[in-house]
């Protein structure tokens, strides 16, 4: 039973500790996203650890009620769509970023290539 708990903590521990990598690479990916992708801009660190938060919680919220990953590469066109749309509707949340339909599709194929090159999953 004491094992039991103890698994339960580290799980929940990695599982934090998890989500804190993934937003770390995720505001590294946007700011490398930024500098490559025209139409698509963030201005700021806390602009980029906004949106870096955004985009993960979004990421989550489809995930959880939708069931679909919403990486650009993990469901083939719907998960770039989605992806898309998420980036897009980040800007309304996020001062200082402003990113244009095509910049969000462009930034999907774009994180959608740093999410398979980079270990583990960003998006």
């Amino acid at each position: 039973m004491g094992n039991e708990k103890e698994h339960e903590k580290e799980r929940s521990n990695n599982g934090f500790l998890g989500w804190i990598i993934r937003l770390i690479l995720v505001a590294v990916v946007l700011g490398i996203t930024s500098f490559f992708t025209p139409g698509f801009t963030i201005n700021g660190l806390w602009s980029f650890l906004l949106a870096a938060i955004v985009i993960t919680v979004l990421d989550s919220l489809v995930e959880s009620f939708m069931g679909v990953d919403a990486s650009p590469l993990g469901k083939g066109i719907k998960g770039f769509v989605i992806a898309a749309i998420i980036i897009y509707l980040t800007q309304f949340l996020v001062p200082n970023m402003r990113v244009s339909i095509i910049g969000a599709l462009l930034a999907a194929v774009v994180i959608g290539v740093l999410d398979a090159i980079l270990p583990g999953r960003v998006m």
